[in-house]
């Protein structure tokens, strides 16, 4: 058992709706020595994948984001959410649903960002319908970059995001996958 699935039995608390809610620890206060634990973790599942960039989504994949490219040595680049006049005209965008938010958003990254050459890893906090990662996808796609795989923090592995993704053919590996969450007990996937 990894250091992220020893806090979420510790400290997660799962909520009506199939939420489990890890503010505590991994959104809303940061544990940094775990994100440090995460950000090696991901390093040791990717590191053959030659990777040039780690892309994230605003806010909660940010920090994650970092402590996984400082393992990399790379620049770490977010999707920002909505219109942003900062950003230029220029960026490549995408319609992502979040399941947590129950709507839908546009996300965009600066062109200046990513590069045909750049080799890419997305991170993010949870999986659950995977749109926020096929919206990254997307992004990459349009800017000519190759997707290398995304490495998800928990992955909600009784819902239909994890799948779509596989079936996407993206390489998706979880550091926490669970399988269920009946009863307030959380049961992660062997």
């Amino acid at each position: 058992m990894n250091s992220l699935q020893k806090k979420i039995l510790s400290e997660g608390k799962v909520l009506p709706g199939n939420i489990l809610k890890v503010d505590g620890f991994l959104n809303h206060q940061i544990d940094i020595a775990l994100l440090k634990d995460m950000g090696k973790d991901f390093y040791e599942l990717f590191k053959d994948k030659n990777i040039t960039k780690i892309l994230t989504i605003e806010a909660s994949g940010i920090a994650i984001a970092c402590y996984t490219a400082e393992y990399f040595n790379v620049p770490v680049v977010f999707a920002k959410k909505g219109q942003h006049k900062n950003v230029g005209k220029d960026v490549f965008t995408a319609e992502v649903f979040s399941f947590t938010k129950g709507t839908s958003y546009e996300v965009a990254v600066s062109q200046l960002y990513l590069k045909p050459d750049d080799r890419v890893l997305i991170i993010d906090d949870f999986l659950a319908n995977g749109q926020a990662v096929l919206g990254l996808q997307k992004i990459i796609e349009d800017a000519g970059a190759t997707l290398c795989g995304a490495g998800i923090a928990i992955t909600k592995a009784f819902q239909s995001g994890e799948q779509l993704l596989i079936d996407a053919g993206i390489d998706v590996k979880s550091l926490a996958a669970i399988e269920s969450m009946e009863n307030g007990t959380v049961v992660f996937r062997d």
